[in-house]
């Protein structure tokens, strides 16, 4: 039932034209791949089941949807529609004192105090009132796309309550009660890059199709296209999703991405985790040959090799436990979440870590060797990034790599047409788009619509009013009427004439 829900959302967007991908764990699942929930494909490399489902956890998988950030609405208000108010909510986040907010507040609660209390017990008290406030829950706020969704009106098992959006609902609870509670959750995610890539194939098909060519689908794209990876390589990235940070830009020429799995490598590998750990700079020795990777087991070959020893995924820390310590998928995955929440409980993963090196022990693995394991992992605990949802955005990365190097007009025009999104503000898209060889027309009140656009037969895009700080669509409507009904304007004053 879960599996169907979730390929029923999917169905529903993709007959309204919605662009959407699954991620995160269920790219794990061949099953969610067969109902196109998901766009990886999990044996071409290797993902791990029991990242997203396993007997031990006793629970229903995690399955992530995103979808075009535009019209992620239209898939919520259907959820309502279909399975009513009662029985669908989206679940709250529990919004908890950080050291500057713990410093606002207390400051507020404090002030008069400061007035009877001489300046060294205040400042003690103070202290000590703001060591114990940081992560303690201050208010709650809407989740950004949790979906809890019933058989039994929700009333009866949870709090619920109007959110301040009109049209929506959500409980009193947030993510991590649902999960203990064992309650159906499917997150409704919004991303800018599908909307992009949906208005970038829209104009990009509307010409190929005008030069009697079929069009292209998002997931049709060639996979191996040198020279896509070529321009990746180079740090040519500007508007690509995922590589397009300066951090990834400066990364790119180092790891010289040739093929689709190093780019799913590229985008866990600049992560302020892998950053923090050292692990960057031991990957780029190896990738460059300035450094021969060292496995101490085969079996650590076999999980760490297509990484060249570098531990890089959290996939690969659940397959060390699993292959050197016996744990089982389901243990495997506790420790996963364990290495996950490691700042807030780390009693846990330290237990397990303990675990890992006397099984290994046990097995017949020498001290030493366990001991280097388990030191590993210790480093996944700070940084490890999930291989499927890598996948995933990589799967995304390349196509807008892809239709950017192509079809760079029709690209820019989505680009700016999708905003707000990405790094950068429309001055540097557009400025990017004329480096490569694309002639953009300034706005014009006469030839401009409200989208930019990409002019026919031509390497060309015309600027759009929406760019027009200020002009609002409305406005831009009535212009559009005046100049239906006399013609083109002539001078600013017979905009102001004619629009007053």
């Amino acid at each position: 039932k879960y599996f169907l829900t979730c390929y029923d959302i999917v169905k529903f967007a993709r007959k309204q034209n919605i662009l959407c991908q699954g991620r995160g764990a269920a790219a794990n699942s061949a099953v969610c791949y067969c109902l196109g929930i998901t766009a990886v494909n999990p044996t071409k490399i290797d993902l791990l089941l029991s990242r997203f489902i396993s007997k031990e956890r006793n629970e229903p998988p995690d399955i992530d949807i995103d979808f075009e950030h535009k019209r992620r609405e239209e898939v919520i208000q259907y959820i309502y529609k279909k399975y009513s108010r009662e029985k669908a909510a989206l679940t709250a986040e529990i919004i908890t004192y950080r050291l500057k907010s713990a410093k606002r507040d207390l400051a507020k609660a404090l002030g008069s105090l400061s007035l009877s209390l001489n300046r060294e017990k205040y400042n003690d008290l103070f202290q000590y009132l703001l060591k114990e406030m940081q992560g303690f829950p201050r208010h709650f706020s809407q989740h950004v796309g949790g979906f809890i969704i019933s058989q039994t009106p929700l009333y009866n098992i949870v709090p619920i309550q109007n959110a301040s959006m009109p049209s929506r609902t959500i409980i009193e609870w947030d993510k991590d009660d649902i999960e203990e509670l064992g309650i159906l959750k499917i997150d409704i995610l919004a991303l800018g890059i599908l909307t992009c890539l949906k208005k970038a194939l829209k104009y990009i098909n509307k010409k190929r199709i005008k030069e009697k060519l079929s069009p292209i689908e998002l997931y049709s794209v060639p996979q191996d296209d040198k020279k896509v990876f070529n321009s990746i390589a180079k740090g040519d990235t500007i508007g690509v999703f995922q590589l397009e940070s300066r951090a990834q830009i400066a990364m790119l020429p180092r790891v010289k991405p040739k093929c689709f799995y190093d780019l799913v490598i590229e985008i866990a590998l600049v992560r302020p985790g892998p950053l923090q750990g050292n692990m960057v700079h031991p990957y780029l020795r190896r990738r460059n040959n300035l450094e021969t990777p060292s496995y101490p087991d085969k079996i650590v070959k076999k999980i760490l090799g297509k990484t060249l020893g570098i531990p890089i995924f959290q996939e690969q820390a659940m397959k060390l436990a699993i292959y050197l310590a016996d744990f089982t998928p389901g243990e495997a995955e506790m420790l996963r979440r364990a290495m996950s929440a490691w700042k807030k409980n780390k009693t846990a993963i330290e237990k397990l870590q303990e675990e890992i090196l006397n099984r290994m022990i046990k097995k017949g693995y020498s001290k030493d060797f366990a001991k280097s394991c388990v030191n590993q992992l210790k480093g996944f605990s700070e940084y490890g990034f999930p291989e499927s949802h890598a996948a995933s955005f990589a799967l995304l990365a390349y196509a807008s790599a892809y239709l950017r190097y192509y079809y760079p007009a029709e690209y820019a025009a989505a680009i700016l047409n999708s905003q707000p999104m990405g790094f950068y503000p429309p001055a540097q898209i557009i400025n990017d788009a004329q480096t490569h060889g694309v002639k953009v027309l300034p706005i014009d009140i006469n030839k401009s619509k409200w989208f930019t656009f990409a002019l026919k037969n031509s390497k060309a895009i015309q600027l759009g009013l929406h760019l027009v700080k200020y002009l609002s669509i409305k406005q831009y409507l009535i212009l559009k009427k005046i100049k239906e009904k006399t013609g083109d304007f002539t001078s600013i004053e017979k905009i102001w004439e004619e629009a007053a």
